[in-house]
């Protein structure tokens, strides 16, 4: 019993000097959400949807890089819309992976950002109120496609640490976005 009271007595402090460490966070640490940008961020405009050639020859590339280091992954490539253009699943990739990928596609696509965006926003900053938006993943690995100024598209990866499903989508989307 007396273990417990302990166990539950240091989880206690643990979590409040978190808390207080957060909030004494200096302001500039943090993004200002009252601020008033002059342009709105992320405002590419949508472009023709990714051809499916294009979008195979991604998730190879994607799968290329994938195996020289190792990695089983998911990768899915979609149009503007978020809806799937290509996909690919690596032998041995764990079959969450499927759908986290053309998850993490979608919400770049849609949102027209890396989801790395909305995994800072949490992880970086504690702006939880993000976790409430629409179809949110807050974790890295989908990557918008722009093409000649334009979002044709989005690549997602799964089946690693985030660091891992970013690396891998970074290599194949390289090709398009110069």
């Amino acid at each position: 019993m007396k273990v417990r009271s302990l166990s539950a007595i240091a989880l206690v402090t643990s979590v409040l000097a978190s808390a207080m460490a957060y909030a004494q966070q200096s302001p500039a640490a943090r993004p200002d959400l009252n601020a008033i940008p002059e342009k709105m961020p992320f405002n590419l405009p949508f472009g023709p949807p990714i051809s499916i050639d294009r979008a195979e020859s991604l998730v190879q590339a994607a799968i290329a890089e994938a195996k020289k280091r190792g990695w089983e992954m998911s990768v899915a490539v979609v149009d503007p819309n978020g809806d799937l253009k290509a996909f690919g699943r690596m032998d041995g990739a764990q079959f969450a992976s499927i759908s986290i990928s053309q998850h993490k596609a979608r919400v770049a696509a849609r949102y027209r950002r890396p989801t790395r965006a909305f995994e800072d926003a949490v992880q970086k900053f504690g702006f939880n109120y993000v976790l409430t938006l629409d179809d949110i993943i807050a974790s890295r690995g989908g990557i918008p496609l722009v093409d000649d100024g334009k979002i044709i598209g989005a690549i997602g990866c799964s089946g690693g640490a985030g660091s891992q499903d970013e690396a891998v989508c970074t290599v194949a989307a390289n090709a398009i976005n110069k």
